[in-house]
């Protein structure tokens, strides 16, 4: 599936012994990688404590599309998911918001912001 940095996807990632498989939306924050791949930031909807390197996200902030209810971005778990589990696209964020959630994740890790 084609995904730009700003989508929030759903992907399918098996557990450890590939028996099991969970559903999880993920935040595209890089989408050019060699492979197939991209870099995503999860996205859970255990809002109880936010904590460090967590932060909310809901529907105000699409541009196109939805989520199915208020949820967190955990800009703290980066990771690198292969194009090939992604199950379906919910939508895209704002450039305002996405812009927003890059900045958090370069304080995060103490990078440079472009």
């Amino acid at each position: 599936m084609d995904v730009k940095i700003a989508d929030v996807v759903l992907c399918e990632f098996y557990f450890s012994d590939l028996k099991a498989t969970k559903k999880r939306p993920v935040l595209v924050l890089k989408d050019n990688l060699p492979h197939n791949d991209f870099v995503g930031l999860p996205i859970s909807s255990q809002l109880e404590k936010l904590l460090a390197g967590e932060f909310e996200i809901d529907n105000a902030m699409f541009q196109i599309g939805s989520i199915p209810k208020k949820s967190k971005v955990i800009v703290r778990k980066p990771f690198v998911v292969s194009k090939n589990v992604v199950i379906k696209k919910y939508g895209s964020l704002t450039q305002h918001d996405f812009a927003n959630y890059h900045r958090l994740f370069c304080e995060y890790f103490g990078c440079d912001c472009v």
